[in-house]
């Protein structure tokens, strides 16, 4: 007999790969004829469009199952919820999964909040539009899973690279290799930042004084494990992409630069001062107060970098406590008072800041954020 085919049933679920589709085929001719049953709801078929075509096309036998759901988003939200529970299933199809999900319970709530997933059993309709999305993204990992930071990610991904989460999905190997959601994300960021830097003006001219805060990809080497996140909260660059900024054509001939770093990229620093030609001289620590999350200990520090290029001495002979402890605040962002110890120490010159997140009197500024 004919089943019938609604076509928003079969795009909800991902399609097998080539590969997987021999093998099936294969199967069901081995057997002459498929012994798991289609699933079906009034005639149409809710599990098995694969099992089918293959059936029909070698003119093979095959059992139905007919079940009853009240409408069809109950039948969608059964359909991503039986493929769930599937082995062959990549991690970032059940987080596409889940996301259809999602959107199937919005159009059955019209109008409810997104958050009110009845099946998890949270209530959570009194709180905040930012804490309900938080709620939303945390459930939709359980779903999946996989944490929300991962969901996050997921969702990064597919926005800005729908090919790649393509390839996720179906566990693609590419170049070799096959990417997991971190590796991908990682991936999709630097690009992106390329692409920014490219319609982000560099500076002009020549500085005397440069500060810098790179954002240093902490993903890299075997610091793979590292539950900080930063991804999180901005984009990131390797080293190579540091080393390779056009800085060392907008330096003065005589010039000081100050480079944030870590303590895990301390000797990975040397790599910058190199290529943008300057001398380590000495550093500043911050002492952040609070804690933060390391892989060997509590990290709750920082360093800022003095280099030089020729002969830059303070202007200022003025010696400042070499540790300064400062609260900190939001993720990555440095105390104002350090860019008052560069005022006062450099007080003539030009003076630029790279990876600025605003925009400060007697000082140029590049970055994303800058504007």
């Amino acid at each position: 007999m004919d089943l019938n085919i609604n076509e928003a049933f079969r795009n909800l679920i991902p399609p097998l790969s080539d590969h997987e589709l021999q093998c099936l085929e294969a199967e069901i001719r081995y057997w002459a004829g498929c012994y798991s049953p289609i699933i079906t709801w009034n005639g149409t078929i809710i599990d098995g469009h694969h099992r089918y075509t293959i059936c029909k096309k070698h003119g093979l036998p095959f059992k139905i199952e007919e079940r009853q759901f009240d409408d069809e988003h109950a039948v969608m939200i059964w359909m991503i919820d039986n493929q769930m529970g599937r082995r062959n299933i990549t991690d970032a199809a059940k987080i596409r999964l889940a996301l259809k999900k999602e959107d199937v319970l919005a159009r059955q709530a019209e109008g409810r909040s997104l958050s009110n997933l009845k099946q998890n059993n949270t209530d959570v309709e009194n709180l905040p539009p930012r804490e309900i999305q938080g709620k939303v993204r945390d459930l939709i990992g359980q779903d999946a899973g996989v944490s929300g930071k991962t969901v996050d990610k997921f969702k990064y991904i597919e926005k800005h690279a729908p090919e790649i989460a393509d390839n996720l999905c179906t566990g693609k190997i590419v170049d070799g290799r096959r990417l997991s959601i971190d590796g991908a994300y990682r991936e999709v960021q630097r690009q992106e930042r390329k692409e920014k830097l490219k319609t982000t003006e560099f500076p002009q001219g020549k500085y005397r004084v440069i500060y810098a805060d790179p954002p240093w990809d902490y993903k890299t080497g075997d610091n793979s494990k590292n539950t900080s996140d930063p991804e999180i909260h901005y984009e990131l660059m390797s080293i190579e992409d540091i080393c390779n900024m056009p800085v060392k054509d907008i330096v003065d001939e005589n010039a000081v630069l100050f480079l944030w770093t870590t303590s895990y990229h301390i000797f990975e620093s040397k790599k910058v001062l190199d290529a943008w030609n300057f001398n380590y001289k000495s550093m500043f620590i911050w002492d952040k107060v609070k804690h933060n999350m390391g892989c060997y200990n509590s990290v709750r520090h920082e360093i800022l970098l003095i280099a030089t290029k020729g002969s830059c001495v303070p202007d200022n002979v003025e010696l400042i406590d070499s540790v300064q402890t400062i609260e900190r605040t939001r993720h990555s962002e440095k105390p104002e008072r350090f860019r008052e110890i560069i005022d006062t120490l450099y007080k003539h010159g030009n003076k630029v800041e790279l990876f600025a997140r605003k925009k400060v009197e007697g000082w140029e500024g590049f970055g994303n954020e800058c504007m």
